[in-house]
């Protein structure tokens, strides 16, 4: 879980630099999409997770950007992040019932329809 204090410290590392004025929604969902890019990039031509690997400080990186990203977009739109993701795990906790989606990596919509 990703403290409080870590979030102060990423708001006041913005705020130190009077970035918040550039920091509008379009933007910032800009800028998630591409660190989430620069990610997928690691795995670009790698043929399986093994050769990526080798690659688990950039993943690190990459991840810490995106997560950054996240919490200025979150903190942009005033989005309480424990609240939004206790909200989903609920939403996919009737999507996905483990009776139906255990050991299965099908989509909800197929679940349902019983097909698999």
């Amino acid at each position: 879980m990703i403290s409080d204090e870590v979030i102060k410290k990423i708001l006041k590392f913005r705020d130190d630099r009077d970035w918040k004025q550039f920091h509008n929604g379009k933007d910032l969902a800009i800028s998630l999409n591409l660190e989430a890019s620069e990610l997928l990039e690691l795995f670009q031509w790698s043929g399986t997770d093994l050769t990526a690997s080798e690659k688990v400080e950039a993943m690190k990186e990459e991840l810490a950007d995106i997560l950054m990203y996240a919490i200025l977009f979150a903190d942009r739109y005033d989005i309480d992040l424990n609240e939004a993701l206790e909200k989903k795990l609920e939403q996919n906790n009737i999507k996905y019932p483990v009776k139906d989606a255990k050991g299965k990596k099908d989509k909800y919509t197929e679940l349902k329809n019983g097909k698999k």
